[in-house]
């Protein structure tokens, strides 16, 4: 294992050893959030709001208050060892609160949660360098981002830094951020901010903090976990990945993991690299620990994230401050404007690649909305739609949940040609979970995700009446959109190009409830608009794989590869990790070996930080999958909330 040094570092340190000094390996515990996206209330199943109801049922999950409830116990349960929190960002956008209180809100819970750095997200640019400014105002822990560069004329000032040096127990740690490089097309950061590349910048920051002597460095990053184990990994020095953006659920233990928590990459260094992430919406806490050799080489990494359940009480002041703050948009919230026969899906990772009910209840209603006008064809970016509605009473809030961009319906016209040109760049990021996945209105189409980017869509036809056409390349149509897409967000740029272009003006949110009213009660479908002919997805490239294929389940556990409503219990039994290798460079933790201790008596173990039952029946019986003989015979305590410090039993193979 090599990294670079410097020489002056090489003579202390053959100073020290020549001295008599002897080194101790160095533990770092590191918590870790990501796209927390303004989910300050508890959330269900769904990813909505929580009601009360299920609350009472003991079937929410995450939310401000019990995230800080779970931050305590960890720290806590960590007490006197060394440890950082970091948020990976997209705080911002995804309830009512940041729809009221544009960042304020969250800006104040997570001050609460004292992390000890940050790197912004897409999303932090929402409501422009301004929506950020007010965030950055109000903050009280450092913010890093190396690839944002602001002028000297942006409100943002120098308050966004390329990297920090943090002291933990008189250890030199260094943080790196960057957030996505298609963060322009995917919000808004005006005139005022430009994206540099995230590669290029990290790289430059990493070297500034190689000469200030610090050999330990994390890359807290917001660019998706196929980039990260594909580049950001492989940057010289860089020892730790802490992710977000792609929502990425890495574990040991489900089987709809994504890949291995952590996932360890190859550097080019000659060591390896563990990287991690944690789902999403405030529902884990990633919990990573890392041992570091005296050179600042990893030599161990190993974790799992905490799924914050029922079984964390909610912070009874944070509580209290969300009810106070929910007192203004309450009404507005349980206001009742339909109901649906069935629960509609609107799960991101259904939505970003293929056909989804969520998407065409959206589509419909933009159509209808805008038929008087002659609009005949309506495309919904998929990553638009940010939650799942219920079966049963639909209020205004989960609509606006759904859908809480503010974004307003546009109209233009475009060539048939230029339709399938958009069709094209909205299945042209498929294999990464791109927000940019069309889901429309009044036209069908196929695709074939084995062909090359570009040359992916096929058999395109337009409604005409009751029937089907295929739609001609030379005819000019009129589409509706959103005003993000029609400005070219999400990589629509020939939207830009349409002509007698009009930003109609009503909200999305408020012309999708005012469809599921006039359609109430609404009946979710899917009708085979969008149809994928081949399965098997195209190799990833070098700069952008695909995701991680999880691994299948165990025989005992219910296989979910894409369930209509997504619903971890309370109480989740674990299944066969997910170690199917996410990208050809990287390597998952490796199978157990042949000469495995076998346990052949009875012994006992106290928990360590970032033990998990799969990994201890590696350990003892050389066989991951035994991990229920450990639990049963330990009262098959909850597997992500084992207890630090409490001695378990482990019985004989």
């Amino acid at each position: 294992m090599t990294k670079s040094f410097s020489f002056g570092l090489l003579t202390a340190s053959m100073l020290a050893l020549s001295t008599g000094a002897a080194f101790a390996d160095y533990e770092l515990n590191i918590l870790h959030i990501n796209d927390f996206h303004s989910r300050i209330e508890s959330i269900n199943k769904f990813d909505s709001t929580c009601s009360v109801e299920e609350e009472g049922k003991k079937e929410c999950f995450g939310g401000a208050a019990r995230l800080k409830t779970a931050i305590e116990q960890r720290r806590q349960a960590l007490s006197g060892k060394n440890v950082l929190l970091l948020n990976a960002g997209d705080n911002f956008q995804g309830s009512l609160f940041y729809t009221t209180y544009k960042g304020a809100a969250e800006a104040e819970f997570l001050n609460l949660m004292k992390f000890d750095a940050m790197t912004v997200g897409n999303h932090e640019f929402d409501d422009s360098e301004d929506g950020l400014a007010t965030f950055l105002d109000k903050v009280q822990f450092p913010v890093v981002t190396a690839n944002v560069k602001a002028t000297a004329a942006s409100k943002l000032g120098d308050r966004i830094k390329p990297s920090l040096v943090l002291d933990v127990a008189g250890q030199k740690i260094g943080i790196v951020g960057a957030v996505t490089n298609d963060t322009a097309e995917l919000s808004s950061p005006g005139p005022n901010v430009t994206i540099a590349d995230d590669v290029q910048s990290i790289t430059a920051a990493v070297q500034d903090l190689k000469g200030q002597g610090v050999n330990k460095i994390i890359a807290l990053t917001h660019v998706g976990y196929p980039r990260d184990l594909a580049l950001i990994a492989k940057i010289p020095d860089v020892d730790v990945v802490v992710g977000g953006h792609s929502h990425s659920l890495l574990s040991n233990t489900d089987p709809k993991a994504e890949g291995p928590y952590p996932t360890m990459v190859d550097n080019p260094g000659g060591y390896k690299v563990p990287v991690v992430q944690a789902a999403s919406y405030s529902k884990y806490l990633g919990d990573l620990v890392v041992n570091f050799d005296d050179s600042g080489v990893v030599k161990d990494a190993k974790g799992d994230p905490i799924l914050i359940d029922s079984t964390f009480t909610p912070d009874p002041a944070v509580i209290a401050r969300i009810a106070e703050l929910a007192k203004p948009i309450e009404e507005l919230r349980k206001k009742v404007i339909g109901s649906s026969e069935s629960p509609i899906e609107g799960d991101r990772k259904v939505c970003r690649v293929k056909e989804c009910s969520m998407g065409n209840l959206v589509a419909d209603a933009m159509l209808d909305r805008t038929k008087n006008q002659g609009v005949t064809i309506a495309v919904q970016n998929g990553g638009g739609l940010r939650a799942s509605i219920d079966g049963g009473e639909v209020t205004q809030g989960e609509v606006i949940t759904v859908l809480p961009f503010q974004n307003t319906l546009a109209t233009f016209e475009t060539t048939g040609a230029d339709v399938v040109k958009a069709l094209e760049n909205g299945v042209s990021q498929i294999d990464q979970g791109a927000g940019r996945f069309p889901q429309v209105a009044g036209l069908k189409f196929a695709f074939d995700q084995s062909k090359p980017v570009g040359s992916r869509v096929g058999d395109v036809q337009v409604k005409e009446g009751d029937n089907f056409a295929p739609i001609d390349p030379a005819k000019t149509y009129k589409v509706a959109t959103n005003n993000f897409m029609r400005a070219g967000g999400d990589g629509y740029s020939i939207f830009k190009e349409g002509k007698n272009a009009y930003d109609y003006g009503p909200d999305l949110a408020d012309v999708t409830a005012e469809y599921v009213a006039a359609h109430s009660p609404y009946k979710p479908y899917t009708d085979g608009r969008v149809t994928e002919l081949a399965q098997a997805a195209p190799a990833p490239s070098a700069s952008e794989p695909a995701p991680a294929a999880p691994a299948a389940p165990a025989p005992s556990a219910e296989p979910s590869p894409a369930p209509a409503a997504p619903a971890p219990s309370t109480e989740p039994a674990p299944a066969a990790p997910a170690p199917a290798t996410p990208a050809p460079a990287t390597e998952p933790a490796p199978a157990p070996a042949a000469s495995a201790p076998a346990a052949t008596t009875p012994s006992t173990h106290v928990i360590a930080a970032g033990d998990t039952f799969w990994d201890l029946a590696v350990t003892f019986y050389g066989d991951g999958t035994m991990w229920r003989k450990l639990s049963d015979a330990n009262g098959k305590p909850n597997p992500r909330h084992l207890t630090v410090g409490k001695e378990i039993e482990v019985p004989a193979r």
